[in-house]
């Protein structure tokens, strides 16, 4: 496994140099071999345990705690940092660098009150979550590994701790470009612009105003992520921006949860108790985060103040318009209908509505929608209390699939490889955590092998498409620090 490291070329304030701490008694719980692969990691069962453990840094690494600030909620805190991580370093591969980063692996000077560990529950949640949105198509930073480190941590009770190995193809967050923004450090700000537009964008180093470029680059990036969220009912639950990334990739899986029922104002989050960052408002919010992103880019930007601020107002206006349009045209890809045509979205917000208003699983409505194109199916109908009102909108949705489709059998086919039938339920994750802390990591394997085929329908793993029962229903989910 051969290692550099980009971020040790850059100013001594944007990391601190060190080691993760050991652990005391640590088993492997799960190695990715397919993304080791992808990564050309070629490494036998000790040094995975030793290196992803923490106990023993990797030839070539030179570990480091990334600085950074953030909005939290809203609000401006002016050091965050990487409190429980530490970046290995980076791998390449022919799609470009990805950082390998521990997570759980001991404090740091960005520790703050924090013992700079994680529980096992968070990164169960992360390996099988993250797992699930690269087989979704979705951009997002990947687990590598899992470990139980054989110590225990104090929250609201003592738990087993774990670290986590995640891949990313960076670190950088709008919150990193904050940090140095509030303190008016124009230089490294200027570092900081380059060495992204270096890692993630290289094509725009030539052009004229690549710092604008810069901007664009990520609210495209950002539209396509969040666009994509809700495509599938994915709530991230806390919209930071210390965890809004500069590359697009979903990052931090803390709270984040998928809908059961549909409601635009639904929210996991135990921490999120004004629904900011309830499931409707994530396309806002991103626009919130871009347009901190622009503060801190505007002197760049322009010497001219009212034009850099032009400028810059222009690409958020315009994330607005594309995100929402590839919101529409994505949502009706998944009912079988064109997105660019208005008399088509009056169709998709009604079922929307009529999903709220009855309360209707938000997966399954789109998984069975394919079994209505030509006849009724209880499986859909069952989903829905007021069956006149769906029996309605069905008339009216066939009429335009008809008109738009002469091949109703090929539309049910595309329909079955855009709506996955298997998402990770908050439920039954809930359950492989709560196996897990039982030492059973049975249902942790089978859910990771289950969120691997999200399309592909198999019987043995029915359990899994099903809805909760009320009793069953998660409510609340807590970022784990």
């Amino acid at each position: 496994m051969k290692l550099s490291n980009s971020y040790i070329g850059l100013p001594e304030e944007f990391y601190q140099s060190i080691d993760p701490s050991p652990v005391k008694d640590p088993s492997l719980l799960v190695f990715n071999n397919e993304l080791a692969n992808s990564l050309n990691i070629n490494l036998g069962n000790e040094e995975i345990l030793n290196y992803f453990s923490g106990n023993v840094v990797p030839k070539g690494s030179v570990p480091i705690a990334l600085n950074y600030a953030g909005h939290q909620f809203g609000n401006f805190v002016h050091q965050l940092g990487d409190g429980r991580a530490v970046l290995l370093g980076e791998i390449n591969n022919k799609e470009g660098n990805y950082d390998l980063q521990l997570k759980g692996s001991g404090q740091t000077m960005f520790s703050r009150q924090g013992d700079g560990r994680s529980a096992l529950g968070p990164v169960i949640r992360e390996y099988i979550l993250s797992e699930a949105m690269h087989h979704l198509d979705i951009p997002t930073s990947r687990a590598l590994a899992a470990v139980s480190t054989g110590e225990h941590v104090a929250r609201d009770t003592f738990e087993p701790g774990g670290i986590l190995t995640r891949v990313a193809k960076s670190h950088l967050r709008v919150g990193t470009f904050e940090y140095f923004a509030s303190r008016q450090q124009w230089e490294d700000l200027k570092i900081l612009a380059d060495f992204a537009i270096q890692r993630h964008y290289p094509e725009i180093r030539e052009l004229d105003n690549h710092y604008l470029e810069l901007l664009k680059k990520v609210a495209s990036s950002q539209s396509e992520l969040v666009s994509k969220w809700m495509s599938v009912g994915f709530i991230h639950g806390v919209m930071n921006t210390d965890n809004f990334t500069i590359s697009g990739e979903t990052i931090d899986y803390g709270p984040c949860a998928f809908l059961d029922e549909y409601h635009p104002g639904k929210v996991f989050s135990s921490i999120d108790q004004n629904g900011r960052y309830a499931f409707g408002n994530q396309p806002s919010i991103a626009s919130w985060n871009l347009a901190s992103l622009a503060g801190c880019l505007i002197a760049f930007i322009d010497k001219d103040s009212d034009k850099a601020n032009e400028l810059a107002t222009a690409v958020l206006d315009n994330f607005s318009i594309e995100t929402n349009q590839r919101i529409l045209d994505l949502m009706c890809k998944k009912i079988g209908i064109s997105g660019s045509k208005e008399e088509n979205h009056s169709i998709l917000r009604r079922l929307l509505k009529i999903m709220m208003e009855n309360q209707a699983d938000y997966t399954l409505t789109f998984r069975n929608i394919s079994k209505v194109l030509t006849e009724n199916s209880d499986e859909f109908f069952q989903l829905f209390k007021d069956k006149n009102e769906i029996h309605q909108w069905l008339k009216d949705w066939r009429a335009v699939v008809n008109s738009e489709n002469s091949d109703l059998m090929h539309l049910e086919k595309n329909l079955n490889e855009i709506n996955p039938i298997y998402i990770p339920r908050n439920h039954q994750v809930q359950q492989a955590i709560d196996k897990a802390y039982e030492n059973d990591f049975s249902k942790m394997l089978e859910m990771i092998d289950v969120v691997k085929r999200p399309f592909e329908e198999k019987p043995q793993y029915s359990s899994y498409a099903e809805a909760p029962l009320d009793e069953q229903k998660v409510q609340r989910t807590f970022c784990g620090t």
